[in-house]
């Protein structure tokens, strides 16, 4: 076994890639998805004057809209049948993983294995269908409030425009299932971001764009290259990085034999709350000023007017609270979805421990304990990344087009896909060993 893991790991190479029929089944197909996935975003919904909606649409631009517009891959700006992309279903996921640690039948429920996890996943369906409505007909009812926007306002255009818009969303979804079960990589993060990156050529001529007309110098435009690398290094890096805390198992006697100890490691990543924080720290910065501006400031207190310019991007109040939001989230999500007094449990049921550490309460309090020092660690990281381009965009003038939390996701999911296609073609390989082993078996016995 070990000199057939030797010569795998000696053979893996690009060649092992175009025999992988399987896995180029699955890429083709995870493919064709996300083209039907970016089709969709330039179909638009009926009765709208484009026209009208693009105006009203640049002067939201830079508010949560701006945001969803981005995760949506640019179906909000055209108001596209995908406008409501998949951001319904992942905060219904948040939610129902938030309910599972207040509900004690859900939490039973994510303990009874695959049955319980498909029971949680009907609910949080359920969950998609009512928050995207919810959300559509807010849509549809700020646009017919909109003068000139609808051609044709009245309950009808409520109506189609609500079932499109909720119909769009549970397609994509559906698709997004059908990617992680027949391609290759989770389809709800690819479909995320193949949005991110469709609009990344137009950012890339957009700088050059500044840089032909001297709106930059070529120095910054360099330099935006090679801080835009340091910071996906970075990234990567840290995404990576595991503080993997030693496990041992006693020794056991089975019959006449003793069989000594096994050793494994917990892995716990730097980086636990992954991109959650800083979604949520933006969305909840932003919604303020679209509401102000849906309502074009009237009537509005003067208190409110200067709460609304003091979290604008770039001053000091929108920095500090940013980067404040983002800290809580990472230590709030982090603690949601990893229980060190449950994984404290599984170790003493299966007779490991950590060395020096009791078995039990000790072990749990010892987890936390080492999952809150790496977790200030992963919240320096998230607001450092974050942060930067927020720097470069209000004091320097720099147009950083890639935000933190694009750049988080797009690396994250990258990183990710990537691993996946290694472990089907060392699956793939390994098999083809087994297969030789086998073959060269039957020749000697003959």
């Amino acid at each position: 076994m070990a000199s057939a893991a030797e010569q795998l790991a000696s053979n893996l190479n690009f060649s092992a890639f175009s025999k992988a029929e399987e896995l180029k089944k699955r890429i083709w197909f995870t493919l064709g998805a996300l083209l039907v996935y970016r089709l969709g975003t330039y179909i638009p919904l009926p009765g709208i004057n484009l026209g009208a909606y693009a105006q009203a649409f640049n002067h939201q631009a830079q508010g949560i809209l701006g945001m969803f517009n981005m995760f949506a891959g640019g179906a909000v700006a055209r108001m596209a049948i995908f406008a409501l992309g998949i951001m319904p279903y992942i905060s219904a996921s948040i939610i129902v993983q938030l309910m599972t640690s207040v509900i004690p039948a859900l939490e039973q429920l994510k303990k009874d294995g695959e049955q319980g996890r498909k029971v949680i996943n009907q609910y949080t369906r359920y969950g998609t269908v009512l928050l995207a409505t919810v959300q559509a007909y807010a849509i549809a009812v700020g646009l017919q409030g909109s003068q000139g926007i609808v051609t044709n306002p009245g309950p009808f255009f409520l109506f189609s425009t609500v079932i499109t818009l909720v119909g769009g969303t549970m397609f994509l979804m559906w698709l997004g299932e059908q990617i992680t079960a027949r391609g290759i990589g989770n389809g709800i993060s690819l479909i995320i971001f193949s949005g991110i990156v469709a609009n990344l050529p137009q950012a890339i001529s957009g700088t050059l764009e500044l840089g032909r007309t001297g709106a930059l110098s070529t120095p910054i435009i360099l330099a935006i290259i090679v801080l835009t690398i340091a910071v996906i290094g970075i990234i990567v890096f840290v995404e990576r990085a595991q503080r993997r805390l030693l496990i041992q198992y006693p020794k056991r006697q089975v019959g006449n034999r003793m069989f000594q100890g096994d050793t494994s490691h917990l892995p716990l990543k730097l980086n636990t709350a992954g991109v959650i924080p800083p979604i949520f720290a933006s969305s909840l910065l932003l919604l303020p000023a679209t509401i102000a501006g849906f309502a074009n400031n009237q009537n509005l207190p003067g208190w409110a007017t200067t709460i609304l310019s003091s979290l604008g991007h770039g001053q000091p109040l929108y920095m500090a609270s940013y980067a404040a939001m983002i800290v809580f989230f990472a230590f709030f999500y982090t603690a949601l979805v990893f229980n060190p007094k449950d994984t404290a449990d599984q170790l003493k049921k299966h007779s490991g421990f950590i060395p020096g550490i009791r078995p039990g309460e000790r072990t749990a309090e010892y987890i936390d304990y080492v999952l809150t020092r790496i977790t200030v660690l992963g919240a320096a990281y998230l607001v450092l990344i974050c942060m930067l381009p927020e720097f470069l965009i209000s004091w320097a003038g720099v147009p950083f087009y890639l935000g933190g939390t694009s750049l988080l996701i797009v690396v994250s999911v990258t990183l990710d896909t990537v691993a996946q296609i290694q472990g089907h073609l060392i699956a793939h390989q390994y098999e083809g060993l087994i297969k030789k082993s086998k073959l060269r078996g039957g020749k000697r016995n003959r």
